[in-house]
């Protein structure tokens, strides 16, 4: 490893431990304070939802922490209301809770891999915006994320995959659908956020090409948008070309993976 990699690499960590220190602020905050805070996190298949999560959630208490990635419905739970298997997970006050994957799989992977109809992906649409409304306004403190990554970023990241054994659990028969339905996804993130993004639950794209970036600027947006005791303010500030506030102009921009 060259010094100058080796000096990146020590910024980061370095970066990523004062970020991890704020967060235990904020969390300190949440239970103090009995608030409900949920975090939705989505994206393309290799864009980094897991090494994300996993740093947001490193220091924090294990007992107030709860990350969901929900497994396949039962034949029970696909019978059940759309959003009842994910109501029992939300969080109850003092609990911060990250969906991996969220009830927005009804808006992306379910629809472009055939897994639901599209009149259920319709009826998802027309509760969702309604349904978050009634979380905020029950106390929940609700924020997207969409990890967004190039055509050639994803290829490159699932390959690994297949290399990596310490990646295995990874890997899912979606994976090898992903590179040839990129198109098809990106038809649907771009449905899924002119329908979904509304004042009580925006979107934030993140460009995360660069794996450490992007985990670093999700936890400065966090916390940007977060009041909590002694919260540092220079820390807590994100690179608005990597966490991108959702408008409907970004989809006429370049920003995005096409």
């Amino acid at each position: 490893m060259s010094k100058k990699h080796e000096s990146k690499n020590e910024d980061y960590e370095n970066e990523l431990y004062d970020l991890q220190v704020e967060l235990v602020k904020f969390q300190r905050d949440i239970i103090a304070n009995g608030e409900k805070v949920l975090v939705i996190m989505e994206g393309r298949d290799g864009a980094g939802k897991d090494g994300t999560i996993k740093r947001i959630v490193e220091n924090l208490s294990p007992r107030e922490t709860r990350v969901v990635a929900l497994p396949k419905p039962s034949d029970r739970e696909a019978s059940q209301w759309y959003f009842q298997r994910y109501s029992f997970w939300l969080p109850a006050a003092g609990e911060f809770v990250l969906f991996n994957r969220s009830w927005y799989n009804r808006a992306g992977v379910e629809p472009v891999m055939g897994f639901c109809t599209p009149a259920q992906t319709e009826a998802f649409f027309d509760d969702v915006v309604e349904f978050e409304h009634m979380l905020v306004k029950s106390g929940v403190q609700l924020f997207k994320y969409y990890l967004d990554i190039d055509r050639d970023e994803q290829k490159e990241r699932l390959e690994e995959r297949l290399e990596d054994p310490l990646k295995q659990w990874k890997i899912s028969p979606i994976d090898a659908k992903a590179m040839e339905k990129f198109d098809d996804y990106t038809k649907a993130r771009d449905t899924m956020f002119k329908r979904t993004d509304h004042k009580h639950g925006p979107w934030s794209v993140v460009r995360a090409n660069n794996k450490k970036q992007a985990r670093l600027n999700v936890i400065r947006d966090l916390l940007e948008r977060s009041e909590y005791k002694g919260k540092r303010s220079a820390l807590a500030k994100a690179d608005r070309a990597v966490v991108i506030p959702f408008t409907k102009g970004l989809l006429r921009s370049k920003a995005l993976a096409r």
